[in-house]
């Protein structure tokens, strides 16, 4: 069955039950696998480059995702509670794409890399799930720079016609 996203129909994200909908033998795996992580306002998560551990679920708290690129710094926006988290990371070459800070303190859920790389080996459609999300990610992020930019080119419109108006009027 093949869906398709109407213009100007967002990209949502889906629940986690439904990202992770595999065979009970592989949802087992999965949960028994995942650990709960604290973590303090301030607190550096991980560092862009390192190795990734896996795939992060954000339970409660308020992240931010900060990158380089060539040579600039660059602030990719806030994680919030239901979000996942490095699904580039684990579904590409398992090094973090960026680094994520907390901005408050919270609890995430980390489903290890080798519990991950098992449960797409038992259940390969699970990666294409994930592979499906992650393309819903980029479309969602891809929007947002779409309408920060629109914003930006209104504004630069109403000051040109704003500054044209006020020189008939010295």
């Amino acid at each position: 069955m093949e869906t398709q996203v109407k213009q100007g129909e967002r990209a949502t994200a889906h629940p986690l039950a439904e990202l992770l909908a595999c065979p009970p033998e592989t949802s087992s795996l999965l949960s028994a696998a995942t650990q709960t992580l604290n973590f303090e306002a301030a607190r550096t998560i991980f560092t862009q480059g390192e190795p990734c551990k896996g795939l992060y679920v954000v339970l409660a708290g308020q992240l931010q995702r900060k990158t380089e690129r060539m040579d600039k710094r660059l602030t990719l926006g806030q994680v919030r509670p239901g979000e996942l988290v490095e699904l580039a990371a684990v579904l590409g070459d398992g090094r973090h794409t960026y680094t994520l800070r907390a901005l408050s303190g919270g609890t995430m859920l980390l489903l290890p890399m080798e519990a991950l790389t098992a449960a797409f080996q038992s259940h390969p459609p699970l990666r294409m799930q994930l592979l499906e999300e992650l393309a819903r990610e980029v479309s969602r992020a891809y929007n947002a720079c779409f309408a920060v930019r629109m914003v930006g080119a209104r504004r630069r419109r109403l000051d040109t016609s704003y500054s044209s108006g006020m020189q008939g009027t010295r």
